[in-house]
């Protein structure tokens, strides 16, 4: 299929959408695993299911294959640190910032996110560059404190929404 789009236009374009950061994380022989991505979004609610995009040459990738499990995480604005640390480290050092746990299917849940959707694989679809994964929440914890605000990704950095009345 051709476009008339180049890819760094398509990008350029693309980092107009303010889009909530998110750990996307498993777990494999003890060893946790994770990345950063904002293509993320509810796909149904009975039965309730999240859909993420992760690109086949991510570390994670084959990971979230193997183990059939992975944690949503969506990030609050003060867990920039944690995001930094995702996109700077490799491996279980990305884990260093924050504090963890272990969530009901075992992949790492970030305390003080936002919001955390637990899932199981349930399928996998191509989606060209990326994997079009689709999770089962086995769980779902959400952060009471509606003071959190989550943490944007916004024209190549990361942001905070300020919210006003309309």
């Amino acid at each position: 299929m051709s476009t008339n789009v180049n890819a760094d236009a398509f990008r350029h374009a693309m980092t107009c959408f303010a889009s909530g950061v998110t750990a996307i994380t498993t777990r494999e022989a003890g060893l946790p695993s994770g990345m950063l991505a904002t293509s993320v979004c509810s796909l149904s609610v009975d039965p309730a299911t999240m859909l993420v995009c992760i690109n086949k040459s991510a570390s994670a990738h084959d990971v979230i294959l193997r183990t059939k499990k992975f944690a949503v995480n969506l990030l609050s604005a003060d867990q920039t640190a944690v995001a930094k640390r995702f996109t700077s480290s490799r491996g279980a050092e990305r884990f260093e910032p924050g504090q963890w746990q272990d969530g009901s299917t075992g992949s790492p849940i970030l305390i003080g996110a936002v919001v955390v959707f637990d899932c199981n694989l349930i399928a996998v679809h191509d989606g060209f560059t990326h994997s079009i994964m689709v999770g089962q929440l086995a769980d779902a914890t959400v952060n009471e404190d509606m003071a959190t605000d989550c943490l944007l990704w916004h024209r190549r950095d990361f942001a905070q929404s300020t919210l006003r009345a309309a």
